[in-house]
């Protein structure tokens, strides 16, 4: 049987989910059922998911939330919630933004040593970022394959070439894997400060990474 390994991009996937609607979170996406179809009758190995904590000094409610969806990724089995650093930056108008830092690498290097320690066949990674195009190079050099599950217009043409074969992940995809049931905590989007809290922590990232690239 085929053996798996997911690779999630949480800064990516969030932008991606933002793409189709403004107030759509990561938060109450159901990952685990996400997985479980896009690997259904293949052996699966290991999830990783790659994100950054925001600041509980910013919004402690919005940082209260975002822990509990860490928590609940982590409790999932064979899910791994790998924590990176978010970085303070000031913009030339003297505003601050923040921008996540090493979850590329650490990405790029788990799925390198997965594919050398031969954990998988295939690496299924849900980014749309050209910059894992090195790293896609090298995991096939290994004799392994690359799968690449994107959202529309946020995708690098280059990355969607060098792998096996490319997902789009739209509208209706979406909306089949978020929970139905009632939830009383705060989303993206929900005050005003949360929605303040979204743009100054993500947007760096998203402006380098939401336009397509070639």
């Amino acid at each position: 049987m085929e053996r798996v390994c997911v690779y999630i991009d949480g800064a990516n996937f969030l932008y991606g989910l933002r793409s189709i609607k403004e107030r759509y979170t990561n938060f109450k996406f159901d990952f685990e059922r996400y997985v479980a179809d896009i690997t259904k009758n293949r052996s699966l190995i290991q999830v990783y998911y790659y994100d950054a904590s925001l600041k509980s000094s910013k919004d402690p409610e919005l940082f209260k939330e975002q822990q509990a969806f860490f928590s609940r990724l982590s409790k999932i089995e064979k899910f791994k919630v790998i924590i990176c650093r978010r970085q303070k930056a000031t913009r030339s108008d003297g505003s601050e933004s923040f921008k996540i830092k090493e979850d590329d690498i650490r990405l790029a290097l788990d799925m390198l040593r997965d594919a050398y320690e031969n954990k998988y066949d295939s690496a299924l990674l849900i980014s749309g970022d050209g910059d894992f195009v090195p790293a896609v190079e090298y995991v096939k050099l290994k004799g392994k394959n690359v799968e690449n599950y994107y959202f529309e217009g946020r995708v690098s043409l280059g990355l969607l070439n060098k792998c096996k074969v490319g997902y789009l992940i739209d509208k209706k995809i979406v909306n089949r894997f978020f929970f139905r049931e009632e939830q009383q905590t705060l989303t993206i989007g929900d005050t005003d400060s949360a929605k303040k809290l979204f743009d100054t922590s993500y947007k760096s990232d998203a402006d380098s990474e939401g336009a397509l690239k070639i």
